[in-house]
């Protein structure tokens, strides 16, 4: 079977989720709207729930692909979630079902692939250590994707734009400032042995 049929499942999946809160979706609903039989649906997906988890991996993947580079942690973060502002009533309604933590691992692997990403471009001529790295990248990943879920949670009714863009302006520099400060303090170690 194709791929293409896998998306056009997806794809009418996320539909009915626009129309439809997640647990009024049947399978039979979305083969009907995507022209194909069950046994089509079930050589892709063990249920809906299956669907969703590959929805939002196929997202983060496109999400990920697409932007291997990050000028800033705005620009990629804005990236991050336009798959949730294009379709806000089907992010709403997998938030409000009890299918959350599906969204919430989706936010957290775009959000940590893109904070490593960012933070490792800003150490190229310091000496800072992996767990430093991580650190500073788990500090930004942590707020930025508790804001969303405060978003998510407030019905996603303002543009999220408008914050991060503050945000980056706040907090332009931090991150170099702080790999500046680990590299210091690595230097400070080993010129002390």
């Amino acid at each position: 079977m194709s791929q293409f049929t896998k998306i056009a499942i997806i794809s009418s999946f996320v539909k009915l989720l626009n129309e439809y809160p997640l647990d009024k979706i049947t399978i039979k609903d979305i083969v009907d709207d995507c022209g194909v039989n069950r046994s089509t649906f079930y050589y892709y997906f063990e249920d809906i729930y299956a669907l969703l988890a590959d929805l939002f991996k196929m997202e983060a993947e496109k999400t990920i692909l697409a932007h291997k580079d990050y000028s800033s942690w705005v620009d990629g973060f804005i990236e991050s979630i336009e798959f949730a502002t294009k379709n806000k009533k089907a992010i709403y309604h997998v938030y409000n079902s009890l299918n959350r933590e599906h969204l919430e691992n989706y936010i957290y692997n775009v959000v940590d692939d893109m904070m490593i990403k960012v933070v490792k471009s800003q150490v190229t001529d310091l000496n800072v250590n992996e767990l430093d790295i991580k650190i500073i990248s788990d500090l930004y990943k942590y707020a930025l994707v508790g804001m969303t879920l405060e978003w998510l949670g407030k019905g996603m009714k303002d543009d999220p734009s408008v914050i991060i863009h503050r945000m980056g302006y706040l907090f332009d520099g931090n991150i170099r400032q702080t790999l500046i400060k680990a590299d210091n303090k690595n230097s400070f170690k080993k010129e002390n042995r």
